[in-house]
């Protein structure tokens, strides 16, 4: 699961079973979940299911996944009950069997099929070929919007970043405040260690995270959150390039419309127009398909390739004019030389240890440098030196004496056999961090599917 799928899905697992019954009423938002946030598996599954008017025993269900698969099919079934699209069916007498929910099964072979006036894919305005925006203005306009907010927090660090003419609304200020992305202290605007790690992100997680501080931010704007989300999810099921009428949208999401253009998520030509556009950042919400190539891109036409070139004596040369750029790049090495299309630098203990100061992992860095390699560079196998990169990890490890795991220990096991079962099946799912044998305990990370585990044991008698 990419960041942003897991980012986005985190936020889900946290809403409470009627808010998903409300969100499942609109096919776009069934297709969405479909598509973005479920593996091969569970999506195999969910297929399987789809046309079955009853319920089908586990036993079944487990037929159809090898013997040695058995991790994979738990954590697809986990994964489904999770987000509220499979449920128990309850049978007295029978056997246990699966069923998927509605109204997400409805929704979704409404998706795949057609028809109804739901108009959950947006309704598109008929509009002459001269008024209409191309694709490369509506890239365009994204970029300046989303390199605004992000020229705003680099900025702060007083690298002076230009903003290219964009003017940050105050909501969008407030936002990156709530959301400890920055911190304002009078009139001084500050990054934070999470604001470091924001920035070095992929574009798509970006856009979820922020997205999710505005969801998570709704009531206190008067919005229903299960409006917000449903419309997001829509955005991301439109075609880009074209433009879609608001008349069939509630008063929140026209009201969203105003928020998500300061973000360059969608653009309308003023408020009260009676359409708009989504952009890229828009139409890859809930898709796969390759958004605007990375969170620091520049107007230049060499943008949309790799600009950085880093040397086994740990000299950076990043051939860019752009500011955002450079003050990215400036967050975790010593610039030493600028010139009108470069700048030339190197990575350093101190450099890497600043930046280790202010949040940003030795994991991101190496992402970072390996996402934006130089095209003649990327040729290479692997990218990056390995010199470079397990010093890069050794500099951090310095000041990184202990690790803290957040998860759950179980203990009080009566026997040396209770503890094995469970202990070895968490380490098959991949959720066990620490055990002890001698004390009958063990840690993981997630505990939803253990504790199934012990349940269903205990059930059967042990």
């Amino acid at each position: 699961m990419s960041a942003s799928s897991l980012r986005s899905f985190e936020y889900l697992e946290g809403l409470p079973g009627t808010t998903f019954n409300r969100l499942y009423k609109q096919p776009s938002t069934a297709l969405a979940i479909f598509r973005r946030m479920l593996p091969h598996l569970a999506k195999s599954f969910v297929m399987a299911l789809l046309y079955i008017s009853h319920p089908m025993p586990v036993t079944d269900l487990e037929a159809w996944v090898r013997p040695d698969g058995r991790r994979e099919r738990d954590n697809a079934v986990n994964l489904l009950e999770r987000l509220h699209i499979l449920a128990a069916a309850s049978n007295p007498g029978k056997p246990r069997a699966y069923a998927l929910t509605n109204p997400f099964a409805a929704s979704l072979r409404l998706a795949l099929t057609g028809g109804g006036n739901h108009n959950s894919f947006g309704v598109p305005y008929n509009m002459t070929e001269e008024e209409s925006m191309s694709i490369a203005e509506l890239d365009g306009f994204a970029r300046r919007q989303w390199e605004g907010v992000l020229g705003y927090m680099v900025g702060s660090t007083g690298m002076n970043v230009a903003s290219d003419g964009v003017t940050l609304s105050q909501g969008v200020k407030m936002l990156l405040a709530s959301g400890g992305l920055v911190e304002v202290r009078g009139r001084t605007v500050e990054i934070t260690k999470d604001g470091f790690a924001f920035i070095l992100q992929e574009v798509n997680a970006q856009v979820w995270t922020m997205l999710i501080l505005y969801l998570q931010n709704a009531e206190s704007l008067n919005m229903d959150e299960v409006d917000v989300l449903a419309f997001l999810f829509m955005l991301g099921s439109l075609e880009l390039g074209l433009p879609y009428s608001k008349a069939n949208l509630s008063q929140t999401q026209t009201n969203m419309l105003e928020d998500l253009g300061d973000f360059g998520i969608v653009y309308q030509a003023s408020p009260d127009s009676s359409y708009f556009y989504p952009t890229r950042l828009a139409t890859t919400l809930t898709s796969d398909a390759g958004g605007l190539r990375s969170s620091s891109l520049a107007s230049s036409g060499d943008s949309s390739r790799g600009f950085i070139v880093i040397e086994t004596n740990y000299r950076v040369y990043a051939y860019t004019s752009s500011n955002l750029q450079i003050a990215i790049l400036q967050l975790f090495a010593r610039l030493i030389t600028r010139y009108p299309n470069m700048v030339a630098g190197k990575v350093t203990r101190e450099s890497i240890r600043r930046a280790v100061s202010m949040g940003i992992t030795s994991d991101q860095i190496i992402s970072y440098l390996t996402t934006h390699a130089h095209p003649q560079m990327a040729k290479n196998q692997p990218v990056l030196p390995p010199t470079v990169v397990d010093q890069i990890r050794l500099w951090q490890l310095e000041g990184d004496r202990m690790k803290a795991t957040v998860g759950f220990l179980f203990k009080d096991f009566n026997t040396q056999a209770e503890f094995e079962a469970p202990c070895r099946y968490a380490e098959e799912i991949g959720v066990l961090v620490w055990k002890h044998e001698g004390q009958r305990k063990f840690f993981v990370t997630r505990h939803e599917q253990v504790a199934a585990y012990l349940r269903n044991k205990s059930g059967k008698g042990g």
